[in-house]
C-alpha cells in the first residue's frame, strides 16, 4: 500500500454514543475524496480527529507513516496537515491581511511565506481588493476563499475541508469547487472533502466514501456510487 492517509478501525464514542465505528480507508497521494453523509453521519467528528481535536477511542490514522493521533491540531499543521473548519474559518475581528498573515505564524520561511501571500492574492484576486476590510465584513464566499487562502499559505500536503460549501449560493458553491479541483492540482494536495452537497462534490472527486450512522456503507468511484441506484435515492438526493 502507497503512503498517504491510512485509517484503520478508527472509532470514536462520546459516553454510549458511537459517533464512528471502525471506520477504515486508505486515500493516495493527491488524490481528492469526498466523505458524504447526512447530519449526523460522524463526519465531522472524522474530520475532528484526524486534524487532533478529537481522541478516538480505537484505532489509528497515518499520514505518510506517521501516527496522527495524539498530535495536537498545531502540530500537524506545522507538518502540513491542516483542517479548515465549517462556519468560514477566519477570525472576523481581524482583517483580511490579518487573517493571511495567521497562515505563516508557524513557518520559518518567511521569504516563501510572502510568496505563498502572494499566490494566494493572484488566485482569490477579490481578497487583494479587500485586504485592508474585516472579515466579518465579506461575504459568506469571500469569507470561504480568506479560510482557503490562509491555508494555502501555510503549504499544506494534506487538506480537511468541512463543509465549504454550507451557507452559499449555487454560483458561489460551484466557483469554491472549481477552485478546490485546480489548487489541489497545481499544488499536489491531497484532500478530503466533507459535504452534505453529495453531487458538487463527486464532480470533482476522484473516489467517493459514504458514511451513515459513524459507519462506512460505500466507497467507490463517482461513476460507481451514481450508478448504485439505492445509493442514489438514500445518499445523493437524485
Amino acid at each position: 500500500m502507497s503512503e498517504g492517509l491510512i485509517v484503520s478501525n478508527l472509532s470514536v464514542d462520546f459516553g454510549a454514543v458511537n459517533a464512528v465505528h471502525e471506520l477504515s480507508f486508505h486515500i493516495r497521494p493527491g488524490e481528492l475524496v469526498a466523505l458524504i453523509g447526512a447530519n449526523g453521519a460522524g463526519k465531522s467528528t472524522l474530520i475532528r480527529t484526524l486534524s487532533g481535536l478529537i481522541t478516538p477511542s480505537q484505532g489509528m490514522a497515518s499520514w505518510n507513516g506517521v501516527s496522527l493521533i495524539g498530535q495536537r491540531p498545531e502540530e500537524l499543521a506545522r507538518q502540513g496537515i491542516l483542517h479548515i473548519s465549517e462556519g468560514r474559518a477566519v477570525i472576523p475581528e481581524l482583517t483580511v491581511s490579518e487573517n493571511l498573515a495567521l497562515g505563516g505564524i508557524w513557518r520559518r520561511d518567511k521569504k516563501d511565506v510572502e510568496i505563498a501571500r502572494e499566490q494566494t492574492l493572484t488566485i482569490f484576486p477579490v481578497l487583494a481588493s479587500r485586504l485592508g476590510q474585516r472579515a466579518d465584513s465579506l461575504s459568506g464566499g469571500e469569507r470561504q476563499m480568506l479560510a482557503i487562502g490562509r491555508a494555502l499559505i501555510s503549504r499544506p500536503k494534506l487538506l480537511f475541508l468541512d463543509e465549504p460549501s454550507l451557507g452559499l449560493a449555487p454560483l458561489i458553491i460551484e466557483e469554491i469547487f472549481k477552485t478546490i479541483d485546480a489548487l489541489r492540482t497545481q499544488f499536489g494536495l491531497t484532500v478530503l472533502l466533507v459535504e452534505q452537497n453529495a453531487m458538487s462534490a463527486l464532480r470533482i472527486a476522484d473516489r467517493g466514501l459514504i458514511l451513515n450512522l459513524g459507519v462506512l456503507v460505500a466507497t467507490g468511484t463517482p461513476d460507481e456510487l451514481i450508478a448504485d441506484p439505492q445509493l442514489r435515492a438514500a445518499y445523493l438526493g437524485i
